[in-house]
């Protein structure tokens, strides 16, 4: 069972008025993203050992060697993947927690998010049915293949870090379509923004970033 959302001690409305207001120190001005991130319950993501920690503005453990993403992080590759032109498909790779896509789904019309871990995504679908998200759809998959049965999306983010940008990802971006990925090694990873054009994509590279790798196959 999904415990209540509206919590207790640290995972009270207070404690997360006030990562909102550090986040909002640190740049982030979307106040879409804002408004959700300050209601959606991210101790649900983690396991319950770690609640306490869930306001705070750092990446946790979900098993399996990964992790949910530094508040700061999400609010970040969100803002930029809204920035533009009105986003309403929007491809996720990397489900993880969830997380990331549940602030997805309360933003845009449909969100499709593919993980190559089936245990980490069988809970994030929990989660989801009982936060009452059904505008997401999932698929078990290697994240470098995309999912291009649903092609082309609006936008694509990626939360696992690739070495190069995956030219599938590039082929299923909509023209005037926008993806947000972290991109480099474990040891150097920055952030890139990159908008199609036509055929042609324009990359901008942003912030220094660590993120876990994206990796083949599927578990």
């Amino acid at each position: 069972m999904i415990a209540d959302h509206r919590g207790i001690g640290m995972t009270s409305q207070r404690t997360r008025d006030r990562l909102i207001m550090r986040l909002q120190e640190q740049g982030i001005k979307n106040s879409h993203v804002l408004a959700v991130m300050r209601e959606l319950p991210r101790h649900l993501f983690v396991d319950e050992a770690l609640a306490s920690r869930a306001y705070e503005d750092t990446a946790l453990p979900i098993g399996h060697s990964q992790t949910i993403s530094q508040p700061y992080i999400v609010a970040r590759m969100t803002e930029l993947l809204l920035e533009g032109t009105p986003k309403t498909k929007v491809l996720e790779v990397g489900t993880g927690s969830g997380y990331q896509t549940a602030v997805l789904s309360r933003l845009v019309e449909r969100v499709f998010s593919v993980e190559r871990i089936a245990p980490l995504q069988n809970q994030a679908r929990e989660r989801f049915y009982q936060m009452k998200l059904n505008n997401i759809r999932l698929k078990h998959s290697d994240g470098s293949w995309g999912w291009p049965e649903n092609a082309p999306y609006d936008a694509i983010i990626v939360t696992c870090a690739p070495e190069q940008v995956p030219e599938e990802l590039l082929r299923q971006l909509a023209p005037g379509g926008r993806l947000v990925i972290p991109v480099g090694s474990s040891a150097s990873q920055s952030l890139r923004v990159i908008d199609r054009n036509g055929n042609k994509f324009e990359q901008t590279e942003l912030d220094p970033v660590s993120f876990v790798p994206l990796l083949s196959g599927q578990i």
